[in-house]
């Protein structure tokens, strides 16, 4: 796949986003996924776990309640056991992005929800950890792919414009949350 293919007009040749009635920071990667046929999926694996994901979440404009329970399950605090509900925004923007990268490879998840309590320890033993990480609130994924490369990823999930996007080249993976538009790392 060439870069090419990134570009704001490639993406809205290639996707013909529609118009979509939500709030304005996510209409991008909900038009993205409007081309996908009115139809959202997520493909995830753990390496921490062992466990994968591969669940359509939402159809003909509802999320499915099921769905989206096995996905909060999935991206659980995997030190303590402890699940929240994930902002389906979250799981939107990452398949968002899955979608314009062009691959059947599922997302490796290193980070979902965190715990205050994980949190805390990740602060103390590494940099880069925020104190009010949106991984504390089900709106974070850490996330990585072997086919594409971290610029790669950045770049789709930026083109969105659904989120912030943070870059971490020498862990390789990449950050996508569902809160205010802003990016890191490039």
């Amino acid at each position: 796949m060439t870069m090419d293919l990134l570009s704001r007009r490639g993406i809205l040749g290639v996707f013909a986003a529609t118009t979509v009635t939500a709030a304005p920071v996510m209409a991008n990667a909900f038009g993205f996924l409007r081309g996908a046929g009115d139809m959202r999926r997520i493909r995830m694996y753990s390496g921490r776990t062992g466990e994968s994901l591969d669940t359509v979440y939402w159809v003909d404009g509802k999320y499915i309640r099921e769905a989206l329970n096995e996905i909060n399950i999935f991206m659980r605090d995997w030190r303590t056991g402890e699940a929240i509900g994930i902002d389906p925004r979250t799981v939107d923007v990452a398949a968002a992005s899955h979608r314009l990268l062009q691959t059947n490879e599922p997302y490796m998840m290193l980070s979902g929800y965190r715990s205050p309590r994980t949190n805390a320890m990740l602060r103390r033993s590494s940099g880069g950890v925020a104190r009010n990480s949106l991984h504390m609130v089900g709106k974070a994924a850490d996330l990585r792919l072997k086919s594409r490369s971290v610029g790669q990823m950045y770049k789709a999930a930026m083109s969105c414009r659904a989120g912030g996007v943070g870059k971490y080249s020498r862990s390789n993976f990449v950050h996508m949350d569902c809160g205010p538009v802003r990016n890191w790392g490039a």
